[in-house]
């Protein structure tokens, strides 16, 4: 008896799983295309600037020419151009979304819809970084819209259909899977869903929906080595969507929190010479300048553990946390500091309006100028004239590269002459003897690794050294 229960179970299950699978996506598709939509943009382009005598003047083949350039519209009137691209309503009030790179620089933006009606669209707000914009067409009727799904709850494996209008052929559908999550590509932001559903040029803008009819991505890229899909393609995630859409809608831009320090990922080889740090997890905090974190005390060094209660994995996920939170608000972040944890409210500023200009310290007397090898680097402290020729700020202080043995493992973590070491141990450098007392503690308390904090044309990064050399 047993053993039929179990068949029967086993039938039922494979039913419901037949069930998951659909015959036909058409329900789904009639229900949702009279919300997607195909956006046609002109703009106006300067007519050409380039080089006018082809031919010698008062040559007889000047007028051949001229009209060959004529008909292939190289002439020096201004013309327009038009590109193509999709989106999609939100609300019955007309608000649309789509890429920035669809309307961007257009002068006109006309929107058609699925029954053919056609009306002109206004730009309400854009976000680059997102690759999102937010238009606003005028309806004397309700309009058809769909609504956000939650991206998270999208699983690798998923069914999701992509709608738009691929390569200028009007409305269509493609079907696939959800292939990966939280995909990056270029932006600080990126958080993509790469699907297989076919996308193509003018796809870009289009919705991504799950089989309840809900957005879960928006249609950004593809990767493609011959410009047409060869089913890697790329969705926007909705939850990051939906709060750019948010702000664009109230304010009509993006406002972003903003920490104000520079980090890099912590690297293996930095555990073990970071008191008190057991994995490579975490953003190492490279620089403090001016803002909200050197007010709340935050210093170079500090390797940030956890943002407003949440675990930091890495910078990117430190970015977006940062990005996704309320300008204004006090949050409390958890650094490493000299082998402990610390806590720091720190009350975010905006980021679009942060300007990175740090508090220079007060310029110290000039060290000895000594020249010395170690650890494969040949250092030399840093003077004014050196300063300035390294495009470093006024006030810094450390030790000048000036050479770097090519087998050596300073050679191998990217040391180059031109380096400016400021800091060792998390402890400042004025002089070489500083370097060698640095090393000599590191050794003394058995670490394997010096970290050094070295900057190069301004920009600062950490690096663990062996000293075991």
């Amino acid at each position: 008896m047993w053993i039929a229960g179990l068949a029967i179970l086993l039938f039922v299950a494979q039913s419901i799983a037949a069930q998951a699978r659909p015959d036909s996506f058409s329900d789904l598709a009639k229900k949702v295309s009279p919300a997607v939509v195909n956006i046609t943009t002109s703009t106006v382009v300067a007519g050409r600037t380039g080089p006018q005598g082809i031919v010698p003047k008062g040559s007889p083949f000047e007028d051949f020419f001229r009209e060959f350039q004529d008909r292939n519209g190289e002439g020096d009137a201004p013309r327009r151009t038009s590109a193509l691209g999709s989106g999609f309503v939100i609300s019955e009030d007309g608000f649309v979304v789509t890429n920035n790179h669809v309307i961007d620089k257009a002068d006109e933006i006309k929107v058609e819809f699925f029954s053919g009606v056609e009306l002109d669209a206004t730009v309400i707000g854009t976000d680059p970084k997102t690759d999102i914009a937010l238009l606003k067409v005028e309806s004397d009727e309700p309009l058809p819209f769909v609504n956000f799904g939650d991206s998270d709850a999208a699983l690798v494996g998923d069914w999701v259909l992509a709608m738009g209008n691929p390569l200028g052929q009007g409305f269509s559908i493609s079907a696939g899977i959800v292939s990966a999550r939280n995909r990056a590509l270029s932006g600080s932001y990126d958080d993509y869903i790469q699907t297989d559903a076919a996308i193509n040029r003018g796809n870009s803008g289009g919705p991504l929906f799950n089989m309840d009819g809900d957005v879960v991505g928006v249609n950004t890229a593809i990767l493609s080595p011959n410009g047409g899909s060869i089913g890697i393609g790329f969705s926007m995630a909705s939850n990051v969507v939906t709060r750019v859409v948010d702000q664009l809608k109230e304010f009509g831009e993006t406002r972003r929190g903003w920490l104000g320090v520079r980090i890099q990922n912590v690297s293996e080889d930095m555990v073990e010479a970071i008191e008190g740090l057991d994995a490579a997890e975490g953003a190492m905090v490279t620089d403090v300048p001016e803002g909200p974190a050197l007010e709340a005390g935050m210093l170079a060094g500090d390797v940030i553990l956890s943002f407003d209660g949440k675990k930091v994995e890495d910078v990117r996920g430190l970015v977006r946390q940062v990005g996704n939170t309320d300008v204004g608000k006090a949050v409390r972040v958890v650094v490493l500091r000299d082998g402990g944890q610390k806590t720091l409210k720190v009350t975010l500023g905006r980021r679009e309006t942060a300007e990175n200009t740090g508090d220079a310290p007060e310029t110290e007397d000039a060290p000895e100028a000594i020249e010395k090898e170690i650890l494969g680097l040949t250092v030399t402290p840093l003077t004014d004239s050196m300063r300035s020729e390294l495009g470093a700020a006024d006030g810094t202080t450390g030790l000048v590269v000036t050479g770097v043995d090519e087998a050596s493992t300073a050679y191998e973590k990217g040391l180059r002459a031109g380096d400016i070491l400021t800091e060792a141990s998390q402890q400042k450098l004025t002089s070489v003897s500083d370097l060698e007392d640095r090393i000599d503690e590191a050794r003394e308390g058995g670490r394997k690794s010096l970290l050094l904090l070295v900057r190069r044309a301004g920009e600062p990064r950490f690096v663990a050294l062996n000293i075991e050399e």
